[in-house]
């Protein structure tokens, strides 16, 4: 018989009281829903097993990564169209055991009935396992010195040339700061001099780059600024490339790249540090020990950039949860906060915040340029890294790419000071011009 998808179909429309949104085309070649947009196909009736045992988004994902499930069409329109199924809607609590966790989820007997015949579509009914090599596997408490070595080498240590397939000849893994017209790589330029005029860099001034990633915010410092630059960085891989490009652009008199953990960096005072993109690894816990240990490493007038994704307040902040399958997957024991707690939190280290700006637009064009590229390297990529990895780059980036253009996710550069102790801020009256 060749009904899979009908009969998922329905079952759907039972469950979720409303159509389904997508076309789907089950295992056995069957199709139903909107016979136009992009098309869900489920492989192998495996995916079905891995969404009823891990129901919402992070068996979608795992099904996903392990490829039983695939999308034929627009992956961004496919997304759009279940998010309000994924995203914007109030989670449940995952059961204690699949089968019967999720029948007690429901209290209507048709939707008890669905289930029953989702289990016998499924069969046989054994918890599938991950998808192998993907997930991270991590000792130790959360954001010590060790684990954060260990998350930041599993999301990083990719190896450099598949990220140059994905970010292009700037290497910049950061929100760019686009104009209209502008291309990627005018774009993380013009980011990368928006930074350095916040920060007011001179000749000859210290700047600190923390999560200096592969090079490109301090060879653009030194370059373009005469700056002298100390890049940190937990990634060796990332490290062996920032020193080749400094090495290729006779920076090494004005760039020192260090594999460092920001804890350990002793020999301040520096005159402006910047931070783009890497505090979201920081942790809530540890983000006050963070912040103070930036303001020590400045001196009194010395300016911070602090450039970080930022999520909406929870009505009950204790109720936040990490995001499973980018905490699985992407960013191991990565956290996200809210822009008034990161403020919050730098004010409480000391830090005068005089400028906050979002840019929360900038970072969905960003995140579609990358997909373009992973998707016209897609063989490359494949071969450099796994099948499962280059799936997991893709949703993830297209995924991020939708949470920014609707709001649940933002970005912002918080530029803050370490006031002298006559209060001299070294800002000018009007600083929005930044020099530029």
């Amino acid at each position: 018989m060749t009904d899979a998808a009908p009969r998922l179909a329905a079952l759907a429309e039972t469950l979720l009281g409303a159509p389904l949104p997508v076309r789907i085309r089950a295992w056995d070649g069957s199709e139903a829903g909107p016979p136009t947009g992009p098309t869900l196909v489920l492989t192998h009736r495996r995916a079905l097993r891995r969404m009823l045992w891990k129901p919402g988004e992070l068996g979608l994902a795992r099904a996903w990564v392990a490829g039983d499930l695939t999308v034929e069409g627009d992956l961004f329109e496919l997304l759009d169209r279940v998010a309000g199924l994924l995203w914007e809607r109030e989670p449940a609590a995952e059961p204690a055991r699949p089968a019967a966790g999720t029948l007690a989820l429901l209290r209507e007997p048709r939707a008890r009935a669905a289930v029953r015949e989702l289990i016998a579509l499924a069969r046989p009914w054994t918890p599938p396992p991950p998808p192998p090599e993907e997930a991270v596997r991590r000792g130790g408490s959360p954001h010590t010195k060790g684990r954060d070595r260990q998350a930041i080498s599993h999301h990083y240590d990719v190896g450099n040339e598949f990220y140059e397939h994905v970010l292009g000849p700037s290497m910049v893994y950061s929100c760019a700061y686009w104009s209209p017209g502008g291309t990627l790589e005018d774009a993380q330029r013009d980011k990368l001099d928006l930074v350095c005029r916040k920060l007011n860099l001179r000749p000859g001034a210290r700047l600190l780059d923390v999560g200096c990633g592969w090079g490109s915010m301090a060879l653009h410092a030194a370059r373009e600024y005469g700056v002298r630059v100390t890049g940190i960085t937990l990634s060796r891989e990332q490290a062996v490339y920032a020193r080749k490009r400094v090495a290729e652009e006779g920076l090494a008199d004005l760039v020192e790249i260090r594999v460092q953990d920001y804890r350990d960096v002793k020999d301040g005072p520096y005159d402006a540090i910047s931070s783009i993109g890497m505090a979201e690894h920081v942790g809530a816990a540890r983000y006050r020990d963070y912040a103070r240990t930036l303001h020590a490493l400045l001196r009194p007038g010395g300016r911070l950039l602090n450039h970080q994704i930022a999520r909406p307040p929870e009505p009950d902040e204790a109720a936040y949860h990490v995001d499973e399958f980018i905490d699985a997957y992407v960013f191991p024991d990565g956290e996200l906060s809210p822009l008034g707690s990161t403020v919050g939190e730098l004010e409480r280290a000391g830090f005068e915040v005089r400028d906050v700006e979002a840019l929360r637009e900038h970072y969905a064009l960003t995140l579609r340029a990358w997909v373009a590229r992973l998707e016209r390297h897609w063989e490359e990529a494949v071969r450099l890294t796994s099948p499962g990895r280059a799936r997991v780059w893709l949703l993830y980036m297209a995924a991020c790419a939708l949470g920014f253009e609707r709001g649940r996710l933002g970005v912002n550069q918080v530029l803050a000071v370490r006031s002298a102790p006559e209060g001299e801020s070294g800002l000018p009256l009007r600083s929005r011009t930044w020099g530029g």
